[in-house]
């Protein structure tokens, strides 16, 4: 039977480039309610959520009182969702805190270690509470992921080229590492020495993700979120790109999480576990 009410909805990193495109999907969703709206840039408190988002008065303040909209979430007749777009820095604490409420973390804060999203597995499995994190909620790079996947069968040599807007704090971007691991997961080294390579200037030739994957990192404004992954061999080069132009590209994405996530009991990594 469908829930007959609306999924409350905390949206963490309100006042952000991308916290503001959830607010807004959120706010249209007509299976969704925001319940809340947090932000630690003094800036953004006590401002009306969706005056901040642009889509005009939602009546929900801003807040940093972050436990204390956990708690409120927690309280909800419809688990309540913590959609996090924060900082690499502070998303782990956050998560883990959600978790402990019972309120369901949808994750797209990419820069966690390896390390952290075992110990929130972990800790979801034993709470039996949902969380997603995903590196990327473009459909268009789950396809390109899927495709390089294939192409991999066909080449031996393959390098990825991500670029981001200079505000992006971590690099690689998650997405790059998780195309990598995807394309390791595969069973076969990749880029087989020809030469005895010398870098002049360290880092010139990108950093090396498993199996001999080289990821390319640029950061520069104007740029929002890309992604190429190129293939070569004798003859021919095989490239994919992935191109954001707007962030409203990761909305459906990010809704369809909020509304999958209810249906788990455990961590899960990455938009195509889901779709």
């Amino acid at each position: 039977m469908a829930n007959q009410y609306p999924i409350p909805v905390v949206v963490n990193g309100a006042g952000g480039k991308m916290g503001r495109e959830v607010v807004k999907a959120v706010a249209s969703a007509s299976d969704m309610t925001l319940l809340g709206a947090i932000e630690r840039n003094p800036e953004y408190i006590g401002k009306d959520a969706g005056e901040v988002a642009g889509c005009g008065a939602l009546e929900i303040p801003i807040t940093n009182e972050f436990e204390p909209m956990l708690a409120m979430a927690a309280q909800e007749r419809t688990p309540g969702v913590l959609v996090d777009f924060t900082h690499p820095k502070t998303v782990y604490d956050s998560v883990r805190s959600a978790i402990a409420y019972g309120v369901r973390p949808v994750v797209g804060t990419t820069g966690m270690s390896p390390e952290q999203l075992q110990d929130l597995g972990d800790f979801a499995d034993k709470a039996s509470v949902g969380c997603l994190i995903i590196p990327n909620f473009s459909i268009g790079m789950v396809l390109l992921q899927q495709a390089a996947i294939s192409a991999s069968r066909y080449f031996d040599h393959v390098e990825i080229i991500e670029l981001h807007h200079n505000q992006k704090a971590d690099a690689p971007s998650g997405t790059a590492i998780q195309t990598a691991q995807m394309l390791a997961e595969m069973g076969k080294p990749f880029n087989p020495p020809s030469v005895n390579e010398e870098e002049k200037l360290a880092g010139a030739r990108g950093s090396v993700a498993g199996e001999g994957i080289r990821i390319h990192s640029i950061r520069l404004p104007g740029l929002i979120a890309h992604q190429e992954v190129i293939f070569g061999a004798p003859g021919q080069v095989y490239t994919l790109r992935h191109d954001t132009s707007d962030r409203s590209c990761y909305m459906p994405g990010v809704l369809l999480s909020i509304r999958k996530v209810l249906q788990l009991q455990s961590l899960v990594y990455g938009l195509e576990k889901i779709l």
